[in-house]
């Protein structure tokens, strides 16, 4: 009965090993192949509005919000969601204004009754724009070149509805930073891969661009409303298509920004994140849960067989080459999304990555955040 057992495991681990070599070789060589454009910023004409919601963020819009406010364009505006803020962003952004004539402020106040969260804000502030073409980040981001809206409208002019940019976390050292920047450059491995493939599923709201258009055409967030997260993913799950969908990766777009330092902070994030996962579209839920579930499987029965000493050889040797092909594949990756250091990591940080996933997968299935700051 025991080695019947064994037999069984052993069929399963071999299950979840092909399914991991099905994501690498189907999906993630489509974007470690991918070439993104070269050369100078291209010369975009379309007028843009940036869109940023912010609640009590003075402080990264004093050392943020100038270098976007700053950008080589030459018809952009950008407009900040002042969204019930109790510290000094109106003062802040009183006088950003008198030096930043394209800077629009929509202020909106806490009611006792009413309690508005980032969709409502960003609903505003996209209504208060002037211009068709609409490019969203956060108050805690910085673009990494004064090409950053160049480089993500160009796309625009090529009939695309959604631009699907890049954030990546700044390098500052320690643990959580490190996991925090691999867990990023995985999540966008698997949303830039699956756009390309032509299954576009979510992007990340510090660096999207969408239409007016397709906004109220898709009237906006209504459907969603009452998740508080998901203004950028659920978005993009249930209105990018094949055709409509293009991902820009030039050094240049991307918008960087600051990783949380505690756990505590991080944990709160991530479950935040985690919760809207369960709206997707089945089949992108499915696919996320293969990949998620396989692996997490693929790592406990490896370490089971290891200690049980059951086909010890085997099992380490299709561990082996699932990570040198792994390494083949992620170091060209790693070094489009500015995260090259992180391949020495890898081996520990996959394994915590396949844990991650399947603990705040459960979290996010049965606990809810209500407050989105």
């Amino acid at each position: 009965m025991e080695t019947y057992l064994h037999d069984a495991l052993f069929i399963l681990f071999q299950l979840c090993f092909i399914v991991q070599l099905y994501y690498l070789v189907s999906r993630h060589t489509r974007l470690a192949g991918y070439k993104p454009t070269e050369g100078p910023p291209p010369q975009v004409m379309i007028p843009v509005s940036v869109i940023i919601s912010a609640r009590n963020e003075a402080r990264n819009l004093q050392e943020n919000l100038p270098a976007i406010l700053e950008q080589n364009y030459p018809d952009f505006e950008v407009v900040v969601i002042n969204d019930c803020s109790y510290d000094t962003s109106d003062e802040v952004l009183e006088e950003m204004q008198k030096q930043y004539p394209q800077l629009k402020v929509v202020t909106i106040t806490e009611h006792d009754r009413f309690k508005t969260g980032k969709k409502f804000a960003l609903t505003l502030g996209i209504k208060a724009s002037k211009n068709e073409y609409l490019l969203f980040t956060d108050a805690d981001c910085k673009p990494a070149s004064e090409n950053w809206i160049s480089r993500m409208a160009a796309n625009f002019t090529n009939g695309a509805q959604i631009v699907l940019g890049y954030s990546p976390y700044y390098k500052t050292g320690g643990f959580i930073n490190a996991f925090t920047r691999f867990e990023t450059i995985k999540t966008a491995t698997n949303y830039l891969s699956s756009a390309l493939t032509g299954d576009p599923y979510m992007g990340i709201g510090r660096n999207l661009a969408y239409t007016k258009t397709l906004f109220f055409s898709a009237k906006g967030f209504a459907s969603h409303m009452h998740v508080i997260s998901g203004d950028d993913d659920l978005f993009v799950n249930q209105h990018a298509t094949p055709d409509n969908t293009v991902i820009e990766l030039n050094p240049e777009s991307f918008m960087f920004t600051e990783a949380k330092t505690t756990f505590k902070s991080w944990f709160k994030q991530k479950k935040r994140h985690m919760g809207v996962g369960k709206l997707y579209k089945n089949q992108h839920r499915r696919m996320l849960s293969f990949d998620a579930v396989s692996g997490f499987i693929f790592y406990i029965l490896l370490i089971l067989f290891l200690i049980l000493r059951y086909e010890p050889l085997l099992a380490l040797g299709l561990c082996v080459f699932r990570l040198i092909l792994q390494v083949a594949i992620y170091n060209r990756i790693f070094k489009k999304l500015n995260g090259k250091d992180l391949l020495w990591y890898l081996p520990l940080f996959d394994i915590l990555y396949y844990m991650y996933l399947n603990v705040f997968g459960l979290i996010g299935t049965f606990l809810k955040t209500t407050q989105w700051k």
